[in-house]
């Protein structure tokens, strides 16, 4: 279920892909791959019986990744970039 759900994350962001900022793209594939080694991780744990500590690997894992993409989200995208310094919005 635990994949079944990132795999469907994985496609969701690839298809805003375009509208992203390299650097962006950059930093949500570095979040993607905390959460896959964490994923990694709290599976290991798992089967070695450790189910308390593997789902807190997992919540402390997909806190950082989300917090990493709330990051990049937050960054101009280049579909809309940031207005110019002194610039406005509105038309009057």
């Amino acid at each position: 279920m635990k994949k079944v759900l990132f795999l469907a994350l994985a496609a969701a962001s690839f298809t805003f892909a375009s509208c992203d900022s390299k650097k962006e793209n950059a930093m949500e594939n570095q979040a993607d791959a905390v959460e896959e080694a964490g994923e990694a991780k709290a599976d290991a744990m798992e089967d070695a019986g450790n189910e308390a500590g593997a789902d807190s690997v997992e919540a402390a894992t997909e806190a950082k990744a989300d917090a990493m993409e709330d990051k990049a989200d937050a960054m101009p995208s280049q579909a809309t970039p940031a207005p110019a310094g002194g610039a406005t919005t509105t038309q009057q």
